[in-house]
């Protein structure tokens, strides 16, 4: 074994796939996801072939047991993997699925050498951070170059690293991508430094000086950047500006001012118009790889969407999301950010009220929370605080005929309300809150009852498909179509011995699975209630920009029309809004 130890998967050319690799200074939560997405966006647009991957320094094989006020919402992708919520940023920009290989943690770094090193798969050697760490780590991004994006290769690999340069835990990520950057070749990688400009207001005045020790900690460990991205309050002015170039060594025209803006995707277009997009592709000699015809058709639709951002809001509501984690808005990012989505696709302002439900015992509680609000979401969670206080709120949802979703425990809240209060069965609940319940209409998944006791591995995880009944609610939403594939993150269910009397007292289970009797959508019937629906699975992780999620569209409309009964007439209310027939809803083509 060479003491250099760079492998790569059979086939793999260096220099081929380029990479480009975005590192923090000062500190972390700055916004790498959004820089780096919006930049493989630029790439993207050009007709190139793109893949992200975050690289974590902490120890955990993945997100899905991090506490969300530790590390926001665990964002689940199409194959399963739990991981942070940066992977949603790269999805929603980039318009993509990605996959398990498109993150890595210390923790899957770490197992994967130790399990291979007890199989004997280093013939005897002492395995060493250098080159064996960092080996590994070159071996995955290689890995990534060649499986790229639905099996293309990756003209672009996007990397993000965690954290910031001088961590400890990031230290052999950013050795390994200093190495792959020298193995690959002259012009293969592009490194950026996302820094942050200070703005005391005691002094009134930007100061650069952290963020230039910042950038000099990652020359120390033997990267220079090419690109610099100056994260502040206000636009960094020209004389900062100059002293990062200088400090950097980094051309001014590649010093870039990301500042605060009213929306991230507001940022490619700034980023193509400082000609950051060309300085990437000189960096990489990329050029003559771009597809002009490509590049305009994207940049027409994105146009589309971002021209709406600024349009005057027709309609205003206001939308109560009933939490326990409502201190912190990153515990519900994608929700955030699908509601975002409705409000630019219907023109409407929606005041988001961030409501925590631990305190809440009674529905007088529930009505005085949830007072002026248009619709209310219940989102997913686990544990028993809070509970009780969203049951409250999904019966007062329900009986004044407020508009409703319901999100994975939030479908669960739906189902346990109305059998206690409509099924007349006052004891419902489910085994995860009360095992003793002689009516746990919500219990266990079977396939999940022998795993008991693995923390990370009870969970029906990813993508599934969802039959959806004809001449529904959720039938109307998805324009007719009769299986839909969303993503779950759930260990419990309706408990299949208890749904034929649900379904007789008035619920309709309008999504299930194709082979078992998994319910996975319900509903209420129009004469029962304008807009009422909840899925088990989580609506808002595949919810993008250009393509709004029909749940969350249908809420937001429905939440409109309470408002504004003329708007079941316009064009966004006719596609959005039921139409009564029969007690049926009807598609109505906008």
């Amino acid at each position: 074994m060479s003491e250099a130890f760079s492998p790569a998967p059979e086939g793999y050319q260096p220099g081929k796939t380029k990479f480009v690799v975005v590192i923090g200074t000062v500190m972390s939560g700055l916004g790498k996801g959004i820089f780096a997405s919006s930049l493989a966006k630029l790439m993207q647009d050009k007709g190139l072939s793109v893949a992200p991957i975050k690289m974590e320094g902490y120890l955990n094989i993945d997100s899905g047991t991090l506490n969300p006020y530790r590390h926001g919402e665990v964002f689940v992708l199409d194959d399963g993997t739990e991981t942070d919520m940066d992977l949603g940023t790269y999805e929603r920009i980039l318009g993509q699925d990605l996959l398990r290989r498109n993150f890595i943690t210390a923790g899957q770094v770490y197992t994967e050498i130790l399990e291979r090193e007890r199989r004997g798969g280093f013939l005897g050697r002492d395995v060493q951070m250098i080159p064996h760490v960092t080996g590994h780590v070159k071996m995955r991004l290689r890995e990534l170059a060649m499986t790229g994006n639905k099996g293309r290769p990756a003209d672009v690999v996007f990397v993000e690293v965690g954290g910031t340069a001088g961590d400890y835990e990031n230290g052999f990520y950013i050795e390994a991508l200093r190495e792959l950057a020298f193995e690959e070749g002259p012009g293969s990688a592009c490194f950026v430094a996302l820094t942050y400009i200070l703005e005391p207001s005691i002094l009134g005045e930007q100061k650069s000086k952290a963020a230039q020790l910042g950038i000099k900690r990652l020359m120390e460990a033997g990267v220079q950047p090419h690109l610099v991205a100056c994260r502040a309050k206000n636009p960094v002015t020209n004389k900062v500006m100059e002293k990062m170039s200088m400090f950097s060594n980094v051309p001014m025209k590649r010093v870039f001012s990301m500042h605060d803006r009213d929306s991230i995707y507001t940022i490619p277009d700034a980023m193509r118009s400082a000609g950051l997009d060309r300085e990437i592709l000189s960096i990489l000699s990329l050029h003559d790889r771009v597809d002009t015809g490509q590049e305009d058709r994207s940049r027409a639709a994105w146009a589309a969407f971002s021209s709406r951002l600024a349009a005057p809001r027709k309609h205003r509501v206001t939308i109560g999301i009933m939490g326990k984690y409502a201190a912190l808005r990153d515990a519900y990012a994608s929700i955030d950010k699908a509601l975002e989505h409705c409000a630019i696709s219907l023109g409407t302002e929606i005041n988001l009220k961030w409501m925590d439900t631990s305190d809440i015992s009674t529905v007088s509680q529930a009505e005085t929370l949830l007072a002026g609000a248009d619709a209310v979401i219940v989102p997913g969670g686990f544990g028993t605080r809070g509970v009780e206080g969203k049951l409250r709120c999904v019966e007062h949802a329900r009986t004044k005929r407020i508009p409703f979703l319901g999100i994975c425990l939030g479908f669960q809240m739906a189902v346990i309300e109305y059998a206690r209060n409509v099924g007349n069965w006052s004891d419902a609940n489910s085994t995860e809150f009360s095992a003793n319940s002689s009516h746990a209409v919500i219990s266990e998944l079977p396939d999940q009852k022998s795993l008991e006791g693995i923390m990370g591995g009870t969970m029906r995880l990813g993508a599934q498909d969802v039959l959806i009944e004809g001449g529904t609610l959720a039938s109307f939403l998805w324009n007719g179509k009769s299986a839909i594939r969303e993503r779950f993150r759930h260990r419990y269910e309706v408990d299949p011995k208890f749904i034929a009397d649900i379904t007789r007292a008035g619920m309709i289970f309008s999504g299930k699975h194709p082979l078992h009797p998994i319910m996975q959508v319900l509903e209420l019937p129009l004469s029962a209630h304008p807009y009422f629906i909840a899925a088990q699975f989580h609506p808002e992780l595949t919810s993008r920009p250009l393509t709004p999620q029909p749940l969350f569209m249908g809420l937001v409309a429905a939440a409109i029309a309470q408002q504004e009964p003329d708007f079941a007439q316009s064009e966004a209310g006719r596609r959005w809004v039921r139409q009564a027939n029969s007690g049926k809803a009807t598609a109505v083509s906008a």
